[in-house]
């Protein structure tokens, strides 16, 4: 299970999701925070923290939001 970081993330970067992501999967890019999917393992403990609900389970990202799937996999292909 791959989580994925959405639009709400967008101006506020609230940290709180790298402050207990257990193996700092979570990068800080110019303006979201992205999860990396090779390392994320799926324990979701960045989503129950998150204040502005931005993080989903892949599968469960909203439609408005889908492109987020996306971006997350080509922050990472840098």
């Amino acid at each position: 299970m791959i989580y994925v970081i959405c639009e709400p993330c967008i101006g506020s970067k609230d940290a709180s999701c790298v402050e207990v992501c257990p193996v700092n999967c979570i990068h800080e890019g110019e303006d979201q925070y992205f999860i990396d999917p090779e390392e994320c393992i799926g324990c979701s403990a960045c989503s129950t923290v998150c204040p502005v609900s931005a993080i989903f389970d892949e599968d469960e990202v909203p439609e408005q939001w889908r492109s987020y799937i996306e971006k997350n996999a080509n922050f990472f292909k840098k």
